[in-house]
């Protein structure tokens, strides 16, 4: 971004509901994100990995909260699921904080870059209503 090119003020309520990616990570491996952002400003991430059969790996969720201010998302986990058990994270780990620039919010996409990693992640919308009935 410019230095003279104001940031974007996408609106909160663009974020809201469900959106998902579908990526092959560094080992070759199929991975899924699910993510469920709620009007509380709480979240649900969903990571699955899937072997070569197409089966799930691996999972983990993770629990937490969510904000967009003007072009920026952060995110703060507070806890985890793991084998349908809760556990909270660890507040003093800064692994836990993350900050994104947003590069694109729509009604159908969202991709934004981490502020450190700089890696970029680009989320489709998750349609519930498919058609007229």
């Amino acid at each position: 971004m410019d230095a003279q090119q104001a940031p974007i003020n996408y609106p909160r309520e663009m974020l809201l509901g469900r959106w998902y990616r579908s990526d092959i990570d560094e080992n070759g491996q199929h991975f899924t994100e699910y993510a469920l952002m709620s009007i509380d400003g709480s979240f649900e991430f969903s990571f699955i990995s899937h072997n070569e059969s197409g089966e799930v790996a691996q999972q983990s969720i993770e629990l937490g909260d969510w904000g967009l201010v003007g072009d920026i998302h952060f995110t703060i986990t507070k806890g985890e699921v793991i084998d349908e058990q809760e556990y909270g994270a660890d507040l003093a780990d800064e692994n836990n904080y993350h900050a994104y620039r947003v590069l694109q919010l729509d009604n159908q996409i969202f991709k934004y870059k981490h502020i450190v990693s700089n890696e970029v992640f680009i989320l489709r919308r998750v349609i519930d209503k498919i058609g007229f009935c």
